[in-house]
């Protein structure tokens, strides 16, 4: 499970860059990197948007330690 937690924040920080990115500089580093909207960059958008919600629960997981 910790593998998993790992990779989920990493791959949230990589979209919480890229946003500060489209934001400060209207560069989207992903879009960039592989394409406007290709199969891979939304891939990647896909996995972003589900490491977020998967660390979601890490609230549940904070309020279970701190009981």
């Amino acid at each position: 499970m910790k593998g998993l937690d790992y990779t989920a924040l990493v791959l949230t920080i990589i979209g919480a860059i890229n946003w500060g990115l489209v934001g400060l500089f209207k560069f989207d580093l992903v879009a960039f990197l592989f394409g406007n909207l290709s199969w891979f960059s939304r891939l990647v958008y896909i996995l972003v948007g589900l490491s977020g919600l998967y660390l979601c629960t890490f609230f549940s997981r904070l309020a279970d330690n701190n009981a």
